[in-house]
């Protein structure tokens, strides 16, 4: 058994190597920190395989695609988000954000589920967002970017389904989780201890193990926590507007939190 994932190097793409690795799946680990996928190597008790890639480059993600033949298991983890207002945030970093978690992500979908479904099985796990149910105000583009992996993770889904194909995709939706993802992004999600902070952060590897648990149960939407539960089932019955106010909120918030 092996799993390919994307975005090893930290957060949910490290813990969900750890889970697979513990359940006896050997470990394609891709991301750009070497040095952190060779910590990721030596911790394994299964065998692991680094691949150096930046996931920008778009050759670089079709030759991590050729490996699909060989693994039962594909993350599709890797992304960030660029947090600000949209008239000032850097349009390079938004650009780059946008083939990391758009482009690179449909690159390796497409051709991952095209490998999968010739050989006729096979787990993909593509990680979105909560984000991708909602307007997010001060994060407009990464929340863009979380709703194109979930749409398109549904789509396919349902296509792999009308072709009775027994490829099953999944498409992970969690809300903050305690990752590196709030430093990149420069934005303080909170520790859950000062007041203010955002106490429904949730531990990443908790998360993975409950997005590896239902995705072998082959659940096509995965939202861990039921608050996160709850916000989804709220979205459907207000109104975009109201809906982009709360979040404007909620974002405007994070960024005035202190460290402690």
């Amino acid at each position: 058994m092996k799993a390919l994932i994307t975005g090893a190097s930290s957060g949910l793409g490290w813990d969900m190597a750890h889970i697979l690795s513990e359940k006896g799946y050997d470990i394609i680990a891709v991301a750009r920190r070497v040095e952190k996928l060779q910590e990721l190597k030596e911790e394994l008790k299964t065998n692991v395989e680094i691949l150096h890639a930046d996931l920008t480059d778009i050759e670089a993600c079709k030759n991590i695609a050729k490996r699909a033949p060989e693994v039962d298991v594909f993350i599709n983890n890797a992304g960030f988000g660029v947090f600000g207002d949209m008239a000032t945030t850097d349009l390079g970093l938004e650009l780059k954000m946008i083939d990391t978690n758009i482009k690179a992500v449909h690159i390796l979908l497409k051709l991952v589920a095209n490998e999968f479904q010739k050989r006729g099985s096979g787990h993909i796990l593509n990680v979105a967002s909560l984000a991708a149910f909602f307007p997010g105000p001060l994060f407009g583009a990464y929340y863009a970017t979380k709703s194109y992996v979930l749409r398109i993770s549904q789509a396919i889904a349902e296509e792999l389904r009308q072709a009775k194909s027994d490829v099953k995709i999944s498409v992970l939706c969690p809300g903050p989780v305690h990752t590196e993802f709030g430093q990149v992004a420069k934005v303080n999600f909170g520790n859950g201890t000062e007041k203010g902070a955002n106490f429904i952060v949730l531990e990443s590897r908790k998360v993975a193990e409950y997005a590896i648990k239902k995705m072998f149960k082959g659940k096509q939407i995965i939202i861990p926590g039921l608050l996160m539960k709850i916000a989804v089932f709220l979205r459907r019955i207000l109104p975009d507007k109201l809906i982009a106010k709360v979040v404007y909120f909620i974002q405007n918030k994070k960024c005035r939190i202190k460290d402690v």
